[in-house]
C-alpha cells in the first residue's frame, strides 16, 4: 500500500501547487531527492490525464509506455481466462501505482479501466529508468513501492482462499477502510464505486451472496449501506469477523 509522506522543500511544494495530491509527490522524501533532482523528477510527470467512466487505461498485450499514479477516482484491473471469463484482480484508489504487472514482460498482462470519472498522473517508463540510473535512491524507492503494491494484492488473494463469504466481504471492506485512512480520509465512511457483481467477481463470490452478506451486516448494525455510500458503524466487531 502506498505511503503518504509530508514533503517540505520547494520543488515538492511546486509540484503540489501544479497538481494537488499528486501521488508522485510522496516519492521525494523517501527517495532523498535534492532540489535539483526533484526538479528533474517533476519535469517528467504528466499530470491529470482524464479517464471517463469505463474508459480503458490500457489493454492486454499493449506495450508498457508509462506507469501511473491514480490522482482521483477509482480504477479496476481484470484478466480474461482462455474461456473468455473475466476475473477482477484489483481496485486502485488515489495514490496507488498502476501498470506494474507490465514491468517484467514489457507488455500489459491485464486491462485496466475507470470505474468512475478519474484522473491519473503518469511518467514514461523510459524516463523513470533513466532517472533511476542517475539517482540510485530513486530507483531503490521505486522497487520498494513496486514490491509493496504487489505484496498487498498478492496477500489479499492468498487470504481469500481460506475465508468464508462473510469473512471475505469483511476483509474487502476493512482493506478499503485501511487504504482510505492511510490517505487521510475517513476509515468508516466512504463510497463503493464498484458494483456488487464486481465485488463478487473479485472475491470469488456470486452476486447474490455479496448482496446477502451486505444485508446481513446492515441488519447486524455493522454498517449502513445507502446505494454506493457505506458507513461502518461497528469497526471492532467487523474486525472480529475477519479474525475468526
Amino acid at each position: 500500500m502506498s505511503t503518504v509522506y509530508a514533503v517540505d522543500f520547494p520543488a515538492a511544494k511546486a509540484l503540489r501547487r501544479d497538481c494537488p495530491n499528486c501521488g508522485f509527490s510522496a516519492w521525494h522524501m523517501p527517495a532523498n531527492l535534492t532540489m535539483h533532482e526533484s526538479a528533474q523528477f517533476n519535469a517528467c510527470i504528466s499530470h491529470r490525464r482524464p479517464l471517463r467512466r469505463n474508459e480503458f487505461l490500457h489493454h492486454v498485450g499493449t506495450a508498457l509506455t508509462s506507469l501511473y499514479v491514480l490522482h482521483s477516482g477509482f480504477l479496476m484491473t481484470r484478466v480474461m481466462n482462455d474461456a473468455g471469463h473475466e476475473h477482477i484482480t484489483s481496485f486502485s484508489m488515489p495514490g496507488e501505482l498502476v501498470g506494474l504487472e507490465a514491468v517484467s514482460a514489457g507488455r500489459h498482462q491485464c486491462e485496466t479501466a475507470a470505474l468512475e470519472d478519474s484522473h491519473v498522473c503518469g511518467m514514461t517508463f523510459a524516463d523513470l529508468e533513466q532517472l533511476g540510473r542517475r539517482i540510485p535512491e530513486l530507483q531503490r524507492h521505486f522497487v520498494r513501492a513496486m514490491g509493496a503494491e504487489i505484496a498487498r494484492d498478492y496477500g489479499i488473494m492468498l487470504m481469500l482462499g481460506s475465508l468464508n463469504a462473510e469473512q471475505r466481504v469483511a476483509l474487502f471492506v476493512l482493506n478499503l477502510s485501511k487504504r482510505f485512512a492511510a490517505r487521510g480520509y475517513s476509515e468508516v465512511h466512504f463510497r463503493l464505486p464498484m458494483t456488487r457483481y464486481e465485488i463478487g467477481n473479485y472475491l470469488g463470490l456470486k452476486l447474490e451472496t455479496v448482496s446477502r452478506v451486505f444485508s446481513h451486516f446492515n441488519e447486524a448494525h455493522l454498517m449502513v449501506i445507502n446505494g454506493k455510500d457505506l458507513e461502518i458503524t461497528d469497526l471492532v466487531r467487523l474486525r472480529r469477523i475477519n479474525a475468526q
